[in-house]
């Protein structure tokens, strides 16, 4: 059974930065896709960022595009979410989630293609 679980969340205020990291149980990390989710009080789960299982492909909603890049180690089994220059509308709970892809430059914005996720971090941003 694959676990995510992600840490770094917290309350910080408007222009400030965090930094959220994924731990995924188990072997196989490095040929997970990552992507990065968020749900806003009263809102749907939104994608927020997405990197490929070899590291060399991002994608990025337009809503955090520029402010937010994510990483990953793949000899930690560690995915990252640098966001800087947060603004209240940031805040949310953030979800990292894990797919198995066949190919290392394959990602995916579409929540439903992800297998594994994590129970999420709240990240707060004040004004």
């Amino acid at each position: 059974q694959v676990q995510l679980g992600e840490s770094g969340g917290g309350l910080v205020q408007a222009g400030g930065s965090l930094r959220l990291s994924c731990a995924v149980s188990g072997r196989a990390f490095s040929s997970y896709a990552m992507g990065w989710f968020r749900r806003a009080p009263g809102k749907e789960r939104e994608f927020v960022a997405a990197i490929s299982s070899s590291g060399s492909r991002t994608y990025y909603a337009d809503s955090v595009k520029g402010r937010f890049t994510t990483s990953r180690d793949n000899a930690k089994n560690l995915a990252y979410l640098q966001m800087n220059t947060l603004k209240p509308e940031d805040t949310a709970v953030y979800y990292c989630a894990a797919v198995i892809t066949f190919s290392s430059n394959t990602y995916y914005s579409e929540d439903s293609r992800y297998t594994y996720w994590g129970q999420g971090t709240q990240v707060t941003v004040s004004s």
